[in-house]
């Protein structure tokens, strides 16, 4: 890969996963705004181009990780890890947060009045998720699966069947970036997760799984957006043209 600073950060990320650590140091968006060059990711930030462009170029690469297993994983295999280990993350972790968010929004909120945003934020952003991955289980997934085994038995994929995946891919890339970008929020209310001296462990703890939760979604996304969707794409592409 001939990593510059014009390279987009997703594709960074998908080429070596251990940039992911790079990034999330930085809090450079890697999954949800992928799209963009390394160089104007940093401008957004404010923070050195080539400084970053060279810790970039010295993570390692040699060791296989589990997370280079991952990425390695045929599409429908990969499906199955998304499904098993991040949606049912999302759907475990919801309601211990809502638990514990309204907990000391209601306990702490009169000196940190932010808590009740930071509430409100999470529950749109659980609503959402949770149906946002059941479209993703009930229509699109199915579908890439469905192709994977139309090339693995060598069949057409269908005649009536026109190029349909790239629709419901940009509309879940939509709703990723939303998140994303609630997610930032939160995480600028919460002074990226700093746990104030007043703190009690239930708030403590509520912060830390927060931010878990956001390093989970970062992952999550970026399965899908950097590698699922593009690999999803290219097979269609080849599917019409067998």
């Amino acid at each position: 890969m001939n990593l510059n600073l014009q390279t987009p950060v997703g594709e960074i990320a998908r080429f070596n996963y251990k940039t992911v650590e790079v990034f999330e140091k930085l809090r450079i968006d890697f999954c949800c705004g992928g799209d963009i060059s390394l160089q104007e990711a940093c401008k957004r930030k404010r923070i050195n181009a080539e400084e970053v462009l060279t810790s970039l170029k010295n993570v390692g690469s040699s060791a296989v990780s589990e997370s280079d297993r991952i990425h390695a994983l045929p599409l429908n295999k990969l499906i199955d890890h998304i499904v098993e280990v991040h949606h049912s993350y999302v759907v475990e972790s919801i309601p211990i947060l809502q638990k514990y968010l309204h907990k000391i929004a209601d306990v702490h909120g009169d000196h940190h009045p932010e808590l009740a945003v930071v509430e409100e934020y999470f529950n749109q952003a659980a609503a959402n998720l949770l149906q946002h991955m059941q479209k993703e289980e009930q229509i699109l997934f199915p579908l890439i699966k469905k192709m994977v085994e139309s090339k693995i038995a060598l069949t057409e994929f269908g005649a009536s069947h026109r190029p349909t995946v790239q629709t419901p891919i940009s509309v879940m890339k939509q709703e990723h970036e939303a998140e994303g970008e609630r997610f930032e929020k939160i995480s600028a209310m919460t002074n990226n997760y700093a746990i104030p001296e007043d703190a009690c462990n239930s708030f403590s703890y509520a912060f830390q799984k927060l931010q878990e939760f956001e390093q989970d979604l970062h992952r999550h996304i970026h399965l899908e957006n950097n590698i699922l969707f593009p690999e999803a794409i290219k097979l269609e592409k080849e599917l019409f043209n067998m």
